[in-house]
């Protein structure tokens, strides 16, 4: 068995995993929206935790890993990193916002707004939501949960988690920080491996399944977004991770390391 053929079976794994609830819930029918209460502990958690994967904040986390990757790894390995995660990120955005206009799916606490029995003048229709500019549909979704605290007292939501919504008035279909985040994982762990640093794979796994968690449970994606975007960001990696191969073959001291 070859080297990557190894490692990319131990990284199929991880990846199943990450897979595995918005699979499940697809199959069952189910979502996690609106499952919990939006103003605990957990929903506040849960908010930091994508907020590592939103603008601009997502740099800062591309920039943590480079930063422990570059302490810890061979500097050959790094820069293979380095150029595969690079490479990467550009493709998964442009991928994610040429598939959001596509396919133009309205996000579920968008749905579950239009779906409420709201005051007159703070009702939410989704076709008219996306003809609005920027502005339009942040005053449109803000004015929707001032009604939403007439008609649904008991659902509240936390301060910032009501401003993402208010930010985040884009299409759901894929899950952008789905894609981030499960592209930066796989293409991470790829060398991490390689390094001898599986601690950081499992670290770096954990944070990947809560970030397409927490877009589910927060109202942002449906489980389809989510399952789609752990696909691409799989298919993404692994061309990234090719191209950087063929580009800057890796010495074989360092190939032997991985070798089972």
């Amino acid at each position: 068995m070859t080297h990557s053929a190894y490692l990319f079976r131990r990284l199929s794994f991880a990846w199943l995993l990450l897979a595995s609830i918005p699979g499940l819930l697809l199959l069952t029918q189910n979502q996690l929206f609106p499952l919990i209460d939006l103003h605990s502990h957990l929903a506040q958690t849960l908010y930091w935790i994508t907020m590592t994967g939103t603008a601009p904040y997502g740099v800062a986390t591309v920039l943590f890993v480079l930063a422990i990757a570059y302490r810890l790894m061979p500097k050959a390995l790094f820069m293979n990193l380095f150029l595969a995660i690079g490479l990467s990120q550009v493709i998964s955005l442009s991928v994610s916002h040429t598939l959001k206009s596509y396919f133009k799916e309205p996000r579920p606490n968008l749905v579950f707004l239009a779906e409420q029995a709201l005051p007159t003048n703070e009702q939410l229709s989704l076709d008219a939501f996306y003809q609005l500019d920027k502005q339009g549909r942040s005053e449109t979704i803000s004015n929707a949960l001032d009604g939403l605290k007439v008609a649904e007292p008991e659902m509240r939501l936390d301060s910032r988690i009501h401003q993402h919504w208010e930010n985040e008035i884009g299409y759901s279909f894929p899950s952008g920080h789905t894609i981030f985040a499960v592209t930066l994982v796989l293409t991470a762990s790829y060398y991490l491996l390689l390094a001898g640093l599986p601690s950081l794979v499992i670290a770096l796994w954990s944070w990947g399944f809560l970030m397409g968690l927490s877009r589910m449970l927060l109202g942002m994606h449906w489980p389809q977004d989510v399952l789609f975007s752990t696909f691409l960001a799989a298919f993404i990696s692994c061309l990234s991770v090719f191209l950087v191969s063929k580009l800057r073959p890796l010495p074989q001291a360092l190939v032997n390391k991985a070798k089972p």
